[in-house]
């Protein structure tokens, strides 16, 4: 598992149009699975397989609306491979790494 804070300014719902598109435009296979808004939060869960390890990772990123900031957190899991001690190729610290890209391009700073 591998996680970030970021914080930046902008309406969240174009960071948020943003973000999806360049989290799209990332790799081949990442996709956006599902979202859900609740008052002033919107999470997004994306998800990329990586050939290297033969695995599926998953992005979650939670983005909110604070005093004239948005804040987003990124959490990248299930890169690991094997049942009892889950070996990573590093395939989440990757998709976060992918997430930063995409924001720190939309003037967010890691927090």
């Amino acid at each position: 598992m591998a996680k970030l804070s970021m914080k930046g300014n902008g309406d969240i719902e174009l960071v948020t149009k943003k973000l999806i598109e360049g989290m799209e435009a990332s790799g081949m296979s990442c996709q956006l699975v599902d979202s859900s808004r609740r008052n002033d939060s919107i999470m997004l869960v994306f998800e990329k397989y990586y050939m290297r390890a033969k695995n599926r990772a998953s992005l979650s990123i939670m983005l909110s609306e604070g005093e004239d900031s948005v804040f987003a957190d990124i959490i990248g899991s299930g890169g690991g491979q094997g049942a009892i001690f889950s070996f990573s190729w590093g395939s989440e610290e990757d998709f976060v790494d992918s997430g930063k890209y995409v924001l720190t391009n939309m003037g967010f700073n890691t927090i």
